[in-house]
């Protein structure tokens, strides 16, 4: 019997091995997943903190329940910072973070470091799937190349394939079970042990016909949101200097039944996807000498979103007879979407960036977010404070930035100063209230 019958045995009778290797908001529940129908499953990540909690059966994201992290443990799953587990696993999949470097180019090294970390461990009969969101190529580029370098026959003794994320934090119409995967492979034999692999955990299975493929069907999904929201956010800003209400408009809208899809403006983009995923399809177009107009130009919009949410903010201190510089402004909400803890990319932070540098006292609350996180970009020392007619009163102006259900919005207006609403949570209200 060849590798892949093997493997693909394995994989049907739930005897294989699998390795997660990135612990975060992909690769916890996608553990959790296998765990619950009976593979034993390793984590493998870097971070000792995530390893310890885990071990230790705690969750350290929100939406997450810690008892189920008890019960993976419970049925034999352990976390490990030593990659040389990788050997112990028939399977692994790989879902480390792909930001963009400071120019704004796609920064590959969580991919590559881990591969080179992998390297040393692998054996004949593996199979590796990428989940990280990239440019077509990166697969064949980053790791079947030193895979082969390595001596492996990709197809033959090892297998690989891309498979990219799909998981929505907080999102409570879709788990990782009933969201469909998209599965790319090297080779055919590669296709058909991804397929297995997955199709044990998913609902539904979509096989595509390459790696390139599946990372060009990730960027697509997330382009059409950018896009689309770039466009929606220009037409606030539109609608607004005309006295027109643009939430109305996109409700109005909606009610076709067909040949409109409704996308809400915001204060910016946020989460790991959306704002950084379209310029690695722009990096990479370069390389065939094409520009990518409509991408670059909803990224041009939808960065300017926070500066034009602080200048609907300086316009209403304005009109108090008030400066931004000494005002106290309390940003209600940091992390990127409503109800979760996620503060990758949040605009909301940039909002606060944008305040601090202009001098304004800043604070936040958010229910989701009781201290300020580490994070690579932004350091600010606070804590969440929580909503009373004596705090909100304290401020000058309040911002909704994200708009958790969990925020008593009723005591927000009556209390508040001056509300910057770029949620369209008070539609319809006037005076204090100003849409941003």
């Amino acid at each position: 019997m060849d590798f892949c019958s093997q493997l693909c045995e394995r994989l049907d009778k739930k005897s294989a091995v699998i390795g997660i290797v990135g612990l975060g908001y992909v690769g916890l529940p996608l553990m959790l997943r296998y765990s619950e129908i009976g593979y034993q499953a390793i984590g493998l990540d870097i971070d000792q903190s995530k390893i310890d909690a885990l071990n230790s059966g705690e969750s350290y994201i929100e939406h997450i329940p810690a008892e189920k992290v008890r019960n993976a443990v419970q049925s034999s799953f352990k976390a490990y910072s030593d990659f040389s587990k990788a050997k112990e696993c028939d399977a692994l999949i790989l879902c480390v973070p792909t930001p963009l470097n400071k120019y704004r180019e796609p920064d590959l090294s969580y991919v590559t470091n881990t591969i080179e970390a992998l390297l040393p461990h692998m054996r004949e009969g593996q199979l590796i799937s990428l989940e990280s969101t990239t440019y077509p190529g990166t697969t064949d580029e980053e790791i079947v190349s030193r895979l082969e370098r390595q001596g492996f026959t990709v197809g033959k003794n090892i297998f690989v394939v891309y498979s990219p994320e799909r998981e929505d934090p907080g999102n409570p119409n879709f788990e990782t079970r009933t969201i469909p995967k998209v599965v790319g492979g090297v080779t055919q034999q590669c296709l058909s042990a991804g397929v297995r692999l997955y199709g044990q955990a998913i609902d539904q299975t979509v096989p595509v016909s390459s790696t390139r493929a599946a990372e060009m069907t990730k960027l697509l999904e997330n382009i059409h949101r950018a896009v689309n929201i770039g466009l929606v956010n220009e037409m606030k800003i539109v609608a607004d200097r005309m006295g027109i209400d643009i939430f109305e408009v996109i409700d109005a809208a909606a009610t076709k039944p067909f040949g409109f899809t409704p996308y809400y403006p915001g204060p910016g983009l946020g989460g790991h996807c959306i704002p950084i995923d379209p310029f690695y399809l722009t990096w990479k177009a370069r390389e065939y000498g094409l520009n990518t107009r409509f991408i670059e130009l909803s990224g041009e919009v939808n960065r300017a979103m926070p500066e034009y949410v602080v200048s609907k903010l300086m316009d209403g201190l304005n009109h108090h007879k008030k400066s931004l510089y000494g005002s106290k402004v309390l940003v209600l909400g940091i992390a990127y979407k409503k109800n979760v803890d996620d503060m990758r990319e949040s605009p909301s932070v940039e909002i606060m960036e944008i305040l601090r540098r202009k001098g304004a006292n800043v604070a936040y609350s958010d229910p989701h977010v009781p201290k300020f996180p580490k994070m690579r970009e932004h350091n600010f020392d606070l804590t969440s404070i929580a909503l009373t007619k004596e705090s909100l009163t304290e401020f000058d102006a309040v911002i909704i930035a994200t708009n958790h259900d969990k925020f008593n919005y009723e005591a927000i207006y009556e209390h508040s100063k001056l509300i910057i609403d770029s949620r369209g949570q008070f539609r319809g209200k006037n005076g204090k209230v100003i849409k941003a």
